[in-house]
């Protein structure tokens, strides 16, 4: 194979690599014979948790002997190993060492292909250098038209873990790095096939973190939007604005199908994400989306067992992975030199059981399912005996059949979920799987007596007249291509040409694209979105619904006539439309059209959707309403829902009950009323700063790994943790960024991930409180009606006040038996909310009807002291600040037997001071209940 090469160091990186294939081959041949000497001699000492006992419960049965490394094949030896269906073949395009780790890969008009290669990517178990800049996005052309893409440029080099590469027009292309918040367009202005222009796209893209839990795949839609994974929003195709979305929970993979529904592809799930209707429309909540079985995967016996969940996330004694646990890529399938059944099936990588699965989505009154094509047999649609093979992308290609991305690697889940004394660790120093790195393989999917297309793309050529004829072609790639390089042009003299196609073209799907295309130049006109909303085909009158939408953005609001009738349709899908335009754009009066569809249509979907429309589920069964935060507690709220629907959702469900991945077994522990969430902050802040891994009293989960957050800002941890403690059934206090701080500075020794057993050992428990405290307070007065005064009822719901407003040096104090260390102090202070005086009849500018002003008083202390004492003598200040409806006071453990709380701030309203649900903390161990 030829390349061009940018310097000598790459030239010489080339012939390194290419020696030691060769000797890797040669090293294959080796015999290796359990029980003989040089298999004895094989593999690392294998590193457990410190003091584990490899006959315990957790590694009890496990083999831990050393084997044999898992060495690379050829990519002709690699062929050997895929197990596919009848008819089907595989055949290398591109190979290392001529790319390295690549991760994905797109084409622009010309058909070159550019490849996205990670080549920091878990170069060793603990992901050593990963975001060192030495990724790269290379061009790859077949010049010579065999099928292979012999030529090869550096497009942009020293990239710190790039995201995506989008093909953006003639020469050019969008990227952006990991922990960026920019996206770049990079250009090739000289012809060499090597950047030379860096200009800035968009901001505000971007997030930090796990290089596994931040955006990828930027994905130019049908509808000129830009999509990607994580962000529940979308840009317009050339940067000029941004729309919320609803979250699509996706990792690593966007697509869309040939009516342009975005398809996103789950990570940690291991099963797709959102794709029941476009998500600009919200994400609505739809049970048993998947077949029965559709988590179990059928991959061909591997038999090394390194499967991040362990043992219970394996099938023996094949040792293939029972249940999904990882997602990679994905792709409808909109080509033409594959069979026609294939057309509009769902392809995506799972690289953990090494498979390729075609999934049928099977649409029933509105709602799609998902099945397993191969289910019933057993099977995948690929599957490999090779431990490398590591499927990550799927992409329908210019010559007509689908392309794999292969990272053919040895370690597929980043180091975050490989620590030391981990099972995955474990494995993977039993078989060297962290010395299969620097490879990567390209494959095309062929089917017998149905040879490529061997016409070459060369669109970027092509005057904006030449490229309509290209949207009548059969093979989507070339639809999606000629409308991004039409809209690009931005060439408006083939308007009518384009209206002409949307009227009459026989080909229905080059009718959506014209439509669109017109809608990208900004040229549709009313008149022929109502032309096609009259047509007889519902799929050409639900894109007229959609292309509609943004004439009713830009001041056109004669459509919501049209609106409110579609809903009326006997056909289900274009009535779904129609519901959920209305919503969407907020057109007046859409409740009442859309409860008269709910109520006249029974169907699965009208229901589902309408339903969730008129009474909007609260999300994550919050049992609290958001008037009872305060306005900057809202904020953090709502914040923290984007960040646990667009991230957390994925292993702990949508509802905060954990992702079931089989009967029994959830991804991650469930978060509705649980008592370590909403207990002590420290619990939370510690797992999302250090990290999680190990069993939860005695519980296992397929996850078995809590990565640590804390690349994440104070603010953003504040607000998840706040709002998962605040949600599913919880009720705490809110957590702020100062909070976590501080919390920083005191785990910042920690350098491994926490283990659970160990964990707790370190969290505040409750001081239950008894009858022997004597509990005393300057003021008391019963806070419910026939409530006793005492200020001990501060200790349970019924609370304590002082009854009246409140004032400098109030005071509550606790006098216990006996010395105690303690380490802080929560109590909640729900406010007031009381109505002024109704005003007498007739007082001049009032009437019956007006109805007199409601106050809301708060009703924690305006500031406050902390002190201490032993005698209740000598006392010492251990913390000061501003109550909040829910107060948590931390302070440096301290020997106390008496607590004293004083108010010393000053108010003008009249709010007297309540506490309720006070706790005390002390060090040591909670027994918290099984969950």
């Amino acid at each position: 194979m030829k390349k061009t090469f940018t310097n000598k160091r790459d030239f010489f990186k080339v012939g390194v690599s290419l020696l030691m294939v060769s000797m890797t081959y040669m090293m294959c041949r080796t015999p290796y014979t359990p029980g003989s000497d040089n298999y004895s001699k094989v593999g690392p000492a294998l590193n457990l948790p410190e003091g584990a006992d490899p006959e315990g419960p957790d590694w009890k049965g496990i083999d831990l002997a050393p084997k044999a490394p898992v060495l690379p094949l050829s990519p002709a030896d690699e062929a050997k190993r895929f197990v596919l269906q009848p008819g089907y073949a595989m055949e290398p395009i591109l190979t290392d060492p001529q790319i390295d780790q690549p991760a994905a890969i797109s084409f622009d008009g010309n058909g070159r292909m550019f490849v996205l290669e990670l080549r920091s990517y878990m170069l060793d178990a603990d992901s050593k250098d990963e975001l060192e800049p030495t990724s790269r996005i290379s061009r790859w052309e077949d010049k010579n038209n065999d099928g292979v893409y012999e030529t090869g440029t550096v497009f942009v080099d020293s990239l710190v873990f790039a995201r995506f590469v989008l093909p953006y027009g003639k020469d050019a292309i969008l990227t952006m790095e990991s922990n960026a918040d920019n996206v770049y367009k990079y250009t090739d202005t000289n012809g060499d096939g090597v950047s030379d222009k860096k200009e800035l796209f968009t901001t505000k893209y971007g997030r930090s973190g796990n290089v596994e839990h931040q955006q990828g795949f930027m994905y130019w839609g049908m509808d000129n939007w830009l999509y990607s994974t994580y962000n529940a929003f979308r840009v317009r195709y050339d940067g000029s604005a941004r729309e919320n979305t609803g979250a699509n929970g996706a990792q690593w993979g966007v697509t869309q199908d040939n009516d342009g529904k975005i398809w996103f592809q789950g990570g940690a799930s291991g099963v797709p994400s959102y794709f029941q209707f476009p998500i600009h429309y919200g994400r609505f909540a739809v049970q048993d989306q998947l077949a029965e079985g559709f988590n179990v995967p059928w991959g061909s016996p591997v038999l090394i067992s390194d499967m991040q969940g362990g043992m219970d996330q394996i099938r023996m004694p094949d040792g293939s992975l029972n249940s999904v646990t990882g997602g990679a890529g994905n792709d409808v399938f909109r080509g033409t030199r594959l069979p026609e059944e294939l057309v509009g099936q769902y392809f995506y990588g799972e690289p953990v059981a090494r498979i390729v699965r075609q999934i049928n989505p099977v649409v029933t009154e509105g709602v799609t399912q998902l099945h397993n094509v191969f289910q019933d047999q057993k099977q995948e649609f690929i599957r490999s005996t090779d431990p490398l093979f590591r499927p990550v992308d799927m992409t329908t290609a210019p010559d007509g059949t689908m392309y794999i991305t292969d990272m053919y690697h040895g370690i597929i889940q980043e180091g975050q979920w490989t620590p030391k004394g981990s099972y995955l660790r474990a494995k993977i120093e039993q078989y060297q799987l962290d010395k299969a790195v620097n490879m990567g393989r390209i494959w095309r999917l062929t089917y017998k007596g149905m040879d490529r297309d061997k016409t070459q793309p060369r669109m970027l050529d092509e005057t904006a007249a030449q490229l309509v004829a290209h949207l009548d072609n059969p093979n989507g790639w070339w639809r999606d291509m000629a409308q991004q390089l039409i809209i690009l042009k931005g060439d408006k003299s083939i308007v009518p040409t384009l209206e002409q196609m949307a009227r009459t073209d026989k080909n229905l799907l080059a009718r959506f694209h014209a439509m669109w295309t017109l809608e990208g130049l900004g040229a549709l006109k009313p008149e022929l979105v109502r032309e096609l909303m009259k047509e007889s085909n519902p799929r050409l009158q639900i894109q007229a619904i959609r292309a509609s939408e943004s004439l009713y953005k830009n001041g056109d609001h004669s459509f919501e006539n049209d609106y409110k009738a579609f809903a009326k349709n006997t056909n289900t899908d274009i009535a779904l439309q129609a519901i959920m335009t209305l919503n969407t754009l907020e057109v007046p009066n859409a409740e009442v059209a859309i409860k008269a569809t709910v109520d006249a249509n029974k169907a699965k979907g009208i229901q589902l959707i309408g339903n969730q429309i008129l009474n909007p589920p609260t999300t994550g069964g919050n049992a609290n309403a958001m008037a009872a935060f305060t306005a900057s507690e809202q904020e953090s709220m709502k914040r923290g829902a984007v960040i646990f629907n667009e991230l957390c959702s994925e292993c702990h469900g949508d509802n905060g009950k954990g992702t079931i991945v089989s009967p029994g077994v959830l991804m991650a522990p469930s978060f509705v009323g649980n008592p370590r969430v909403q207990g002590n902050h420290d619990y939370t802040l510690k797992v999302l700063l250090k990290g999680l891994t190990g069993s939860i009293e005695g519980k296992h989960y397929a996850g078995s790994v809590m990565v640590p957050m804390a690349e994440n800002s104070d603010e953003w941890i504040a607000d998840i943790v706040s709002y998962v403690r605040n949600n599913f059934d919880n009720s705490s206090s809110f957590i702020t960024k100062e909070d976590v701080a501080e919390m920083r500075t005191k785990v910042a020794s920690q350098s491994a991930l926490y283990n659970y057993d160990e964990l707790i050992t370190t969290i505040p428990t409750v001081l239950l409180s008894n009858s022997n405290w004597n509990v005393t307070a300057s003021h008391a007065q019963p806070t419910v009606i026939g409530g006793k005064a005492t200020p001990s009822s501060a200790f349970n719901f019924e609370g304590w006040t002082t009854g009246v407003k409140q004032a400098p040096n109030m005071w509550f104090q606790v006098e216990m038996p006996t010395e105690t260390t303690l380490v802080g102090i929560e109590f909640e202070s729900p406010a007031t909310r009381i109505r002024a005086a109704a005003p007498a009849m007739g007082a001049a500018g009032t009437t019956p009807a007006t109805r007199p002003a409601v106050t809301t008083l708060e009703t924690s202390p305006h500031k406050y002291i902390v002190q201490v004492s032993t005698d209740g003598k000598t006392w010492s200040q251990v913390a000061a600040g501003e109550g909040q409806r829910k107060t948590s006071i931390s302070f440096n453990p301290v020997k106390a037997k008496f607590v004293k709380i004083t108010q010393t701030g000053s108010s003008n309203d009249d709010s007297p001071w309540k506490m309720q649900g006070m706790k005390f903390y002390q060090a040591g161990k909670t027994e918290f209940a099984a969950n």
